[in-house]
């Protein structure tokens, strides 16, 4: 079983006797919870070197990190969560060494506290000089989790390159580019070249790799209805919603080219959320007395990103 390493590490918090803690992208989107397959808390005590993190589906997401250097003293926490991430988010299983945030105290219950998701996606990795091509079926749209360029391993894209080329596994560097340009697109094609990204290790062969998701895709043209629909026993969950024109050609058709020219007019809204999130089937009127008028003179759209979620029935006490 991949993730059976997991429950053991889990079974660590009862010798350390803690109490729980808590836990969080544009056309950006921030993952959420609510997309999320699950989210897991591991909890690793002094004594055990690794701690392990594993997805049975999809790719790890860390969302928060805790951890005590002794005494019930807690060291910056941001720092780490930032090396943990670069080490695991986008793969879908990890070992962290305890030991690189330094040696117990004597007697100490030291303990390393990490939470992360789980999110349905798609694995893409593209080698240097080469193409990542992101694609989606019709009516869906990219969300991409998260995106990396440069070399995590000495394998990925090492075939007939030299040593000196592939031996350094640690240099990665998170990107949002590739969510800057691909997020909300049917299909998009990016680089992995330095030009693009920077060069986060000279002499080193990178590589890209991104790990997304296709989720439900709607565009709805100003004077129309848009209408979000799930199957029977999910919900709506809005992950992203747009009102404005960021291209020429979306809802075009007959319409004078000075109605079409202003392509930097796009606003994010939160009434679509606010209005469908929870519901089975949701229809909003685009107009700009609901939106407001992001370009006076523009024909607009708008466009909305969405999942569908499965209802979750609370089990009623008196049942018990």
């Amino acid at each position: 079983m991949l993730c059976s390493g997991l429950s053991n590490t889990l079974l660590l918090a009862a010798t350390c006797l803690l109490a729980s803690s808590g836990v969080t992208r544009a056309k950006r989107f921030v993952p959420s919870t609510a997309t999320a397959i699950s989210t897991t808390r591991v909890i690793t005590c002094d004594g055990h070197l690794v701690q392990h993190l594993c997805c049975e589906s999809g790719v790890i997401v860390v969302e928060s990190v805790e951890h005590t250097c002794g005494d019930e003293e807690h060291c910056s926490q941001h720092h780490k969560l930032k090396a943990i991430k670069k080490s695991c988010d986008g793969k879908k299983t990890c070992d962290i060494d305890i030991q690189i945030f330094g040696t117990p105290v004597p007697g100490a219950c030291k303990y390393l506290d990490t939470t992360f998701a789980c999110f349905p996606a798609v694995h893409s990795t593209a080698c240097e000089g080469s193409n990542a091509n992101l694609r989606c079926d019709e009516g869906e749209a990219i969300v991409v989790y998260w995106a990396d360029y440069g070399r995590r391993d000495t394998t990925t894209c090492s075939q007939h390159r030299p040593t000196h080329e592939i031996q350094n596994a640690h240099c990665p560097n998170p990107t949002a580019k590739v969510a800057d340009s691909c997020n909300g697109k049917s299909s998009c094609i990016i680089e992995a070249s330095n030009s693009v990204f920077g060069d986060p290790c000279p002499g080193t062969y990178k590589y890209l790799e991104v790990a997304y998701d296709c989720e439900l895709h709607t565009v709805a043209c100003e004077g129309s209805q848009a209408n979000l629909h799930c199957d029977e026993g999910h919900v709506i969950v809005v992950l992203s919603a747009e009102y404005g024109r960021d291209d020429s050609t979306t809802c075009s058709y007959k319409r004078p080219p000075a109605q079409l020219s202003n392509t930097q007019c796009s606003i994010p809204t939160s009434k679509v959320a606010e209005s469908c999130n929870g519901r089975n089937s949701c229809s909003i009127k685009v107009r700009n007395s609901m939106f407001g008028d992001p370009c006076p003179g523009t024909y607009k759209y708008l466009e909305v990103v969405y999942t569908c979620e499965n209802v979750i029935e609370e089990e009623n006490p008196s049942n018990q």
